[in-house]
């Protein structure tokens, strides 16, 4: 059985902990920072969060794993 290949676009976007979870940035950051969100809103949105536990399958499966 051949190894599984890396997508190299889900393993630029996601982290795998020494644990073993898998990491995702928070949607919303990027751009329209000024004016239409707030300090609060954009300080919630910082950090790193776990990938749901629907998703976790196939993102691991992306990532070789």
């Amino acid at each position: 059985m051949p190894k599984t290949k890396t997508n190299r676009a889900a393993a630029k976007r996601f982290k795998v902990t020494g644990s073993g979870r898998i990491l995702r940035r928070q949607a919303g950051r990027s751009h329209l920072k000024v004016g239409k969100k707030t300090s609060r809103r954009l300080r919630r949105l910082k950090g790193e969060v776990e990938v749901t536990r629907a998703d976790r399958t196939r993102v691991g499966r992306m990532l070789g794993r």
